[in-house]
């Protein structure tokens, strides 16, 4: 009886092997294993980490899946030095002389008695002066050391969306002064010659009489106040930068409307001469203040003061906005 089962298990497993050896035969032969990748240079020798990379070695990319927007290759990056960056010259017009040197405010002192402001923050940073409200609600002023008299004034300015400024001359301490308006918020003005903060009712004026041409006389400004205008929007549409909100075209016919680049470097130009002053202003290289006054109407009488910028306080300032200038340059005569 164990004789015959075994024979059994015997002629069975024969079968077994019989029938999967054609089946094994069938399958496809395994794939060669891929070759391995060289090696990377090892530290000190030619590509290698603490040396150059010799010439004619073959670059190595990094893999796909490490390449990112642009395909950098191991080799052929250039060397990362150490070294000071260079700060910007300022660059002014011939026959300009700089009045900001680009690296800090030497020549310049802030007002600690303005009405917008006793303690604005002004600093200098990438060779431009930069300043905002601080606290918030809190703007001011920054003066020339120098007083000036008959000048022509030339800077490169860029201000984040609605943050009001101005250029002051003739100016007091805590300045009170002539006005050139910086300010392309709705119902605002670039350009135009207002007084800032001057009461003399001997010469007829009021305090911040009005934004609409305060300093009287021929040639005023066009365009100061609200435009109206026959564009989209309708008349009358408050005016951000010579276009309406909402609109994409230009809305009215003043001067810098068409002259101003919003969020980018505009040059002003402010030109003053007489001790009645002729004021005259260009944005951009395009004329858009020409004013002769018919009396001076400086505080006091002075004919020649101290130059500002200026930070607005109260709400024509917004968080985290900024005014910039730049390339500040004067010639006097």
């Amino acid at each position: 009886m164990r004789r015959r089962l075994f024979v059994s298990a015997a002629v069975w497993s024969l079968g077994v092997v019989a029938l999967i050896g054609p089946l094994a035969a069938q399958q496809p032969a395994p794939p060669a294993p891929a070759p391995a990748a060289p090696a990377p240079p090892r530290e000190n020798q030619p590509g290698g980490l603490a040396g150059a990379v010799a010439p004619g070695t073959p670059a190595i990319p990094y893999p796909a899946g490490l390449t990112g927007e642009k395909d950098f290759v191991v080799g052929v990056l250039p060397p990362f030095t150490w070294g000071p960056i260079e700060t910007p010259k300022p660059k002014v017009p011939e026959g300009f002389t700089p009045i900001f040197n680009g690296v800090n405010l030497t020549g310049w002192h802030a007002s600690h008695t303005n009405l917008h402001g006793t303690a604005p923050h002004y600093s200098v940073l990438d060779g431009a002066i930069v300043a905002t409200q601080d606290p918030p609600g809190q703007g001011g002023i920054l003066l020339t050391d120098k007083s000036y008299r008959n000048f022509e004034l030339y800077m490169e300015v860029k201000p984040d969306y609605g943050c009001d400024s101005g250029i002051f001359f003739r100016s007091t301490e805590s300045g009170h002064a002539y006005q050139v308006t910086m300010d392309y918020l709705p119902g605002g003005s670039m350009g135009s010659l207002i007084l800032e903060g001057i009461a003399n009712p001997a010469r007829g004026a009021a305090p911040n009489a009005g934004r609409a041409g305060a300093a009287g006389g021929a040639g005023r400004a066009a365009g100061a106040g609200r435009a109206a205008g026959a564009g989209p929007g309708g008349r009358g549409t408050p005016v951000v930068a010579g276009i309406p909100l909402g609109a994409t075209t230009a809305n009215g016919e003043a001067p810098w409307m068409k002259a101003w680049k919003r969020e980018a470097w505009n040059s002003v130009r402010l030109r003053v001469e007489g001790d009645v002053p002729h004021v005259q202003v260009w944005i951009n290289d395009a004329l858009v203040t020409d004013v002769q006054e018919a009396t001076n109407r400086a505080e006091g009488g002075i004919v020649e003061g101290p130059i500002a910028i200026q930070v607005h306080g109260g709400s024509r300032c917004i968080q985290a906005g900024f005014w910039r200038w730049r390339n500040i340059g004067i010639k006097t005569f």
